[in-house]
């Protein structure tokens, strides 16, 4: 191996070396913030009743579909100028101008499991443990507000009931995300 070959590897070597270490962290850290400077992918809702979700960031793009629920959970994956590439539970992506979402929190019942049986819930508990008293049980696909989550449970209200979802039976918080409204 040549002198010039063998340095290269060697500075190949060392360049992984930081990258695994995590020298290079705030490097990897901004490429998970949006021009915002809030994290990207984050949940929020929609604000608004009627919102139109268009393939592409600006007014003159065509509506690809059109949401008519307040509340909804979506996924935001990119940000554009005032425009945020959101996704919905069912995986469909679009843009929506931002003043049509909103920070708040919802979340979807288990929204896999809709359509494959009349015989399966989300069991809402009054407390956060499965052995907790089941205080409601939902169905799939139910939309649920949610204020607080500590990693394996979200705290949840769905038509005036209260109580604790486990956070893998839902859509709209990430598997073990903290969080306090």
């Amino acid at each position: 191996m040549t002198s010039r070959k063998h340095s290269l590897l060697a500075a190949s070597i060392a360049i992984f070396g930081l990258i695994i270490s995590g020298a290079v962290a705030p490097a990897a850290a901004q490429a998970t913030k949006g021009a915002t400077g809030l994290p990207l992918p984050r949940f929020v809702s929609l604000k608004s009743k009627k919102v139109n979700l268009r393939v592409g960031p600006g007014k003159d793009y065509a509506v690809s579909w059109r949401f008519l629920k307040s509340g909804l959970p979506v996924e935001i994956v990119q940000e554009y100028d005032n425009w945020r590439r959101v996704r919905d539970a069912d995986g469909a992506e679009g843009w929506v101008f931002h003043s049509l979402l909103s920070g708040e929190r919802s979340a979807i019942a288990a929204p896999w499991m809709k359509g494959k049986g009349d015989q399966l819930f989300v069991n809402m508990h009054a407390d956060s443990r499965e052995s907790g008293a089941v205080v409601a049980r939902l169905q799939p696909g139910v939309v649920v507000k949610i204020d607080e989550c500590n990693g394996n449970w979200c705290h949840a209200e769905a038509d005036g009931t209260e109580g604790w979802l486990n956070q893998g039976e839902i859509w709209g918080a990430y598997p073990g995300e903290a969080f306090t409204r």
